[in-house]
């Protein structure tokens, strides 16, 4: 069975450029899945804050850590409404006009309010996915967290229940008469996101070798980008 397509209510649906929309729930674990970094967004003490943290989707769950001495990790978790963004610039659209240079990106916004993921091995295997989504391999390579690490880690879940995607992939929405003067290049400039070669740490003891799930990310897994890339 498909899955359902995103939720539409009043802060779930885009006011502006409605036609970038995407109601597919395909979409938006797309989106988060390809992405590294999320933005946690909530009010604290009336003003507006908004932090990077890490994360990792697992079905219609999103999973956020962080430090158990912060602030908005214990705010999201006491029932304070949170809003999440994930958002890839895949590239830089050049116009012949300025106004309408823009940017080709994919964009999520997840609104809701995360539960605090207390139970050990609850708590754990939110570590793993949150892991599992930015260092594939590594849980299964490293040492796991001891008690006392895993007491000083916060575990977020937010549902993926109220969402939206938005998207621009295309060329530049020049006027006609702009186009027809013809003196002036339009176009996009694609921006891509690679792994570089790994950096040992300087501290190793003994000249141990890259593990293979560390060296396989060192070639782009972009589809946009052709094996020539692959050699650079």
């Amino acid at each position: 069975m498909s899955a359902p397509p995103l939720s539409s209510t009043p802060r779930s649906t885009p006011n502006r450029t409605k036609h970038r929309t995407v109601t597919d729930r395909a979409a938006l674990y797309e989106v988060l899945d390809a992405g590294l970094i999320c933005h946690l967004g909530i009010v604290l003490d009336s003003s507006p804050v908004v932090l990077p943290t890490s994360y990792g989707r697992e079905g219609d769950l999103l999973y956020l850590h962080g430090s158990t001495g912060a602030r908005s990790l214990r705010a999201a978790s006491d029932g304070v409404d949170a809003c999440v963004t994930v958002t890839h610039l895949d590239g830089i659209v050049y116009a012949r006009s300025l106004y309408h240079h823009s940017m080709n990106y994919r964009s999520a916004v997840i609104h809701g309010t995360a539960t605090a993921v207390t139970e050990p091995e609850a708590k754990l295997h939110g570590l793993r996915v949150i892991t599992e989504h930015l260092s594939p391999g590594s849980w299964d390579y490293a040492r796991e967290p001891d008690k006392k690490e895993l007491a000083a880690v916060s575990v977020l879940a937010l549902p993926l229940t109220e969402a939206s995607v938005k998207i621009r992939a295309t060329y530049p929405g020049d006027d006609q008469e702009d186009i027809e003067a013809n003196t002036v290049w339009a176009g996009v400039l694609p921006l891509v996101t690679t792994y570089g070669d790994p950096i040992p740490s300087p501290d190793l003891k003994t000249d141990l070798p890259v593990p293979q799930h560390v060296a396989d990310r060192r070639y782009p897994t972009d589809p946009r980008l052709d094996a020539s890339a692959r050699a650079t």
